[in-house]
C-alpha cells in the first residue's frame, strides 16, 4: 500500500476532514475561516468553500445593520469643518480614497473598516477598536492611536511619520513597508507584527514589546530601543546604525 504526501500545513485539516465527514462547516474566528478557505481551496471542496462564502457574506452583511452611518453619510458629513466620529459605530464600511484628514474618530468602532488610499492626516483614532481594520497605502501622518486596538490590523504601505501609537495594541498587525519616520510607539505591544522592511528612523518603541515581531531589512536608525527586549525579535538586515540600545537585551 502507498502513502500520499500533502505538502501542506496541517493545523486546519482536520477542520477539512469533519467537514468531509458530516458536510458541516466548522464555527471558528472571522481571520480563522479566510486560512480554512485556503486549504478548501487548494483540496477543491467546492461545497465547503461556498459555505464558507456564505457565512463570510453574512457577517458582513449583519455588520452592515449594526452601522451607524452608510459611505454617503460619511461623504456627506466631511464636506462641513470639524468632523467628528466619536464613539460612533463605523465596522465594516468601505471609506477607501476619501479625504479622511483631521476627522476625530476617537472611541469609535472600526473593526473591518476599509481605509486603503484614504488621507487621514492628523485623524484622531484615541482609543479606537479598529481591529482587522485595512489602512493599506493610507497617509496617517501625525495621527494619534493612544490607546488604539489595531489587532489584526493592515497598515503595510502606509504613511504615518509622527504618528502617535503609544499604548497601542497592534498585536498580529502587518505595517510592511510602512513609514513610521519618528513615531510614537512607546509601550506599544507589536507582539508577532509584520515589520518587514518599515522605515523606523527615529521612532520611539520604549517599552514595546516585540515579541516575534519581524523587523527584517527595517531603518531603524536612531530608534530610541532602550531596555527593550529584542531576544524574540527578527532583526535579519536591519539597519540599526546610531540606535539607542543602552541596555536592550539582545
Amino acid at each position: 500500500m502507498g502513502y500520499v504526501f500533502l505538502d501542506r500545513d496541517g493545523k486546519h485539516f482536520r477542520h477539512i476532514l469533519n467537514w468531509l465527514r458530516d458536510g458541516v462547516v466548522p464555527t471558528l474566528k472571522d481571520s480563522k475561516y479566510t486560512e480554512v478557505l485556503r486549504e478548501a481551496e487548494y483540496y477543491q471542496l467546492l461545497g465547503l468553500i461556498d459555505g464558507i462564502h456564505a457565512i463570510l457574506n453574512k457577517k458582513k452583511e449583519d455588520e452592515e445593520l449594526d452601522t451607524e452611518l452608510t459611505r454617503t453619510d460619511i461623504i456627506k458629513c466631511i464636506q462641513s469643518d470639524r468632523v467628528r466620529f466619536r464613539g460612533v459605530n463605523l465596522s465594516g464600511l468601505d471609506l477607501s480614497k476619501l479625504d479622511l484628514s483631521f476627522v476625530d474618530f476617537s472611541y469609535a468602532c472600526l473593526r473591518n473598516v476599509f481605509f486603503s488610499r484614504a488621507n487621514l492626516h492628523c485623524a484622531k483614532f484615541k482609543d479606537v477598536d479598529a481591529e482587522g481594520a485595512n489602512f493599506h497605502n493610507a497617509t496617517l501622518r501625525e495621527c494619534e492611536f493612544t490607546g488604539a486596538n489595531l489587532r489584526g490590523a493592515l497598515l503595510a504601505g502606509a504613511n504615518l511619520q509622527s504618528a502617535n501609537l503609544q499604548d497601542a495594541c497592534l498585536i498580529n498587525s502587518s505595517f510592511c513597508q510602512a513609514d513610521l519616520r519618528s513615531a510614537h510607539l512607546q509601550n506599544a505591544d507589536l507582539t508577532n507584527a509584520n515589520l518587514e522592511g518599515a522605515i523606523l528612523e527615529g521612532a520611539n518603541l520604549k517599552g514595546a514589546k516585540l515579541s516575534n515581531t519581524n523587523l527584517k531589512d527595517a531603518n531603524l536608525q536612531r530608534a530610541y530601543l532602550r531596555q527593550v527586549n529584542l531576544r524574540d525579535t527578527h532583526l535579519e538586515g536591519a539597519k540599526l546604525d546610531g540606535a539607542n540600545l543602552l541596555g536592550a537585551m539582545r
